[in-house]
């Protein structure tokens, strides 16, 4: 892969696997005052993508944002990979992106041509979203760190929510798993170049073609994998009322990113989601590689959606025949002792 100006040393906890821990989190944002209003249809206490505020009958608008350091040399793909990432929460909600605003810190010292291609890289993305680039902020900092605000327009008889999913219903995924090893492990040259660039592949590619062929299906719940990895959003959707079931041998994930686990190259990111899921999840699998994989942060990772057992088949067809490597990973059911089974 051809890089341009290069970033210099490589940020092994950037990306979204430099997210605050879901433990710690969850303890600041419990103390904090709830917005009340008839407008606000999703706030932050309901630990959803993004907020959705009611202006009309006919008309919400979905706010987010999300910026984070540097996981790549390259900064035009820095550009491009956070974009990609901070406008995937609109579609989460099952909206469209309207418009977005640049977030910049950098350095005093360093040269000024390398945030043109990192804002270039984003500006293609947003363009690519059918979104306007509107403005943006930047301060100085000690190291590079981009992303976006970003808003988002939908219907608001049509969100969707990230913790409605039913009994029964069966869980589909749709990019593979293992970017946060995938990208920690390339930069100390211990993955190949072919797992780097499926990996970019993955995390550059906007979740906008899924989204519009989801929301043309009756899903009850929709979420993007990020930082939390796909045991820790899981977890939000079943909302302590449900459980869930994952079959491991219908994953999809990035091959090398398991041996690179099964030789402890693993995240830091990754550390922080086992601690705070342990006591919720059961792993009826001995292997600790596929552990790793599923508590891995992932970077601009797919949509996990939930939907009627019957209506499954249909929405997976759709999304393979317009080459979104989608894959069923598992099912919804009564509640048990622990919230999600590994199998």
């Amino acid at each position: 892969m051809e890089e341009t100006k290069d970033l210099g040393k490589l940020f092994i906890c950037g990306g979204c696997n430099a997210k605050i821990g879901p433990g710690n989190l969850s303890k600041i944002l419990d103390k904090l005052p709830q917005t009340m209003s008839d407008q606000l249809l999703v706030g932050f206490d309901s630990t959803d993508d993004a907020g959705v505020i009611k202006v009309s009958d006919e008309l919400a608008l979905i706010q987010t944002l999300d910026f984070f350091p540097t996981m790549v040399s390259d900064p035009y793909l820095f550009g491009q990979i956070a974009a990609t990432n901070a406008l995937s929460d609109v579609y989460a909600m099952g909206g469209d992106v309207l418009s977005a605003m640049n977030i910049v810190c950098f350095p005093e010292d360093m040269d000024i041509d390398i945030l043109g291609e990192i804002l270039l890289g984003g500006s293609e993305k947003v363009q690519e979203a059918g979104g306007l680039l509107v403005g943006g902020h930047s301060i100085h900092d000690s190291t590079p760190k981009y992303g976006l605000s970003v808003t988002g327009t939908i219907h608001p008889d049509r969100v969707l929510v990230n913790n409605d999913c039913q009994v029964g219903d069966v869980l589909i995924l749709t990019k593979p798993l293992g970017v946060g090893i995938i990208t920690t492990a390339y930069s100390v040259g211990e993955t190949t170049e072919e797992a780097f660039k499926e990996a970019v592949t993955s995390m550059t590619t906007l979740n906008k073609y899924a989204a519009e062929i989801i929301r043309e299906h009756p899903v009850t719940t929709c979420t993007d994998v990020t930082g939390f990895g796909i045991l820790g959003h899981l977890t939000e959707m079943l909302h302590g009322e449900r459980s869930a079931i994952i079959e491991t041998e219908k994953l999809p994930y990035i091959e090398d990113a398991y041996r690179c686990a099964k030789e402890f190259l693993i995240t830091a990111g990754g550390q922080r989601n086992r601690n705070y899921l342990a006591d919720k999840v059961s792993f009826e699998i001995d292997d600790y590689a596929m552990e790793e994989i599923l508590f891995d942060p992932q970077t601009s990772g797919g949509l996990l959606v939930s939907v009627p057992q019957d209506a499954a088949e249909k929405l997976l067809q759709d999304l393979n025949q317009a080459d979104i490597p989608a894959k069923i990973i598992g099912e919804v059911v009564s509640p048990l002792e622990k919230e999600i089974y590994i199998k």
